[in-house]
């Protein structure tokens, strides 16, 4: 099979287990409107998540921190790229008012990738789960982290502040890497998830998103490479074009292929495994503090 991705498949019409429910709820709106009024930067809305009102209506949502523009332009993100604007320093502590005005219960924090500043953003994140303690000591924190280019030193910054989970996402399979990701490494993911484990975090987690191009055997030989690095949680979701201007999908998956991810997955060890088209990296977040 080709690496490329064809545009062939781009005009395909989403199949009936695609369809999504309009949020409702008093608490989504409550959030909604807090996210409005305080002008948060939420994966959540930048990332047109399908499972928005859902998690939210659970008291959960997950936050982008150092600003909403990343200095990579991966091919499946939505989120703008370009020159970011300087660090924020007083966002840490905005954030975690956010988190107490919102109630959240479980946060997941996460951040675009900010390759134009010498600590790739990790002294802020550092000081945002710091501050989120501070002001909610019984919230519980997942942290959804990017590779800060392998740098150990950065690396334990997270490490070092102890959120209950510790994420960081392969997105996509080996062979299709360079073209989804761009400037990502697949194997440095790898080495990333790798260090995590071994200095003792003891929940990390991964996600990958189907549909593009990937064969079974190319699923698998992923799911098996994040398991050998002890990887304890797997997202797993259909990846859905954000705009004309993103890589077109290639294949919608059926349910029943996600299922037997999941059983294979369960199978291989994984203690949480989350298998579904409409999933994304912190869908049911809470349930994997368990």
């Amino acid at each position: 099979m080709s690496t490329k991705i064809t545009e062939k498949t781009a005009r395909t019409p989403k199949p009936k287990w695609l369809r999504v429910k309009l949020p409702t709820g008093k608490k989504y709106t409550d959030l909604r409107g807090l996210v409005d009024k305080y002008s948060l930067n939420t994966i959540c809305t930048s990332g047109s998540c399908p499972n928005m009102g859902e998690c939210w209506t659970e008291g959960t949502a997950t936050f982008m921190i150092l600003g909403n523009t990343c200095t990579r332009s991966c091919g499946f993100c939505g989120v703008k790229t370009g020159r970011p604007e300087s660090v924020d320093w007083d966002e840490p502590e905005k954030v975690a008012r956010s988190i107490k005005l919102m109630n959240i219960k479980h946060a997941v924090i996460t951040s675009v990738d900010r390759d134009d500043i010498k600590d790739m953003g990790s002294i802020l994140w550092a000081e945002t789960v710091k501050a989120i303690r501070r002001m909610n000591p019984n919230t519980t924190l997942e942290t959804l982290i990017p590779d800060f280019q392998g740098n150990t030193r950065n690396i334990d910054r997270i490490i070092e502040v102890h959120p209950e989970v510790v994420s960081h996402n392969m997105e996509t399979v080996k062979r299709l890497t360079r073209e989804v990701r761009i400037q990502a490494k697949y194997e440095r993911s790898l080495e990333v998830l790798n260090y995590l484990k071994k200095q003792g975090v003891s929940r990390t987690k991964s996600g990958i998103m189907l549909g593009l191009g990937e064969t079974k055997e190319e699923v698998l030989e992923t799911m098996n490479d994040l398991r050998n690095v002890g990887l304890d949680i797997i997202t797993i979701g259909q990846y859905l074009q954000p705009s004309k201007k993103h890589l077109p999908v290639h294949e919608f998956i059926t349910p029943e292929q996600f299922k037997e991810y999941e059983e294979i997955g369960l199978k291989m060890g994984f203690r949480h495994v989350e298998s579904g088209a409409l999933v994304r990296s912190s869908y049911k977040a809470q349930k994997h503090l368990t």
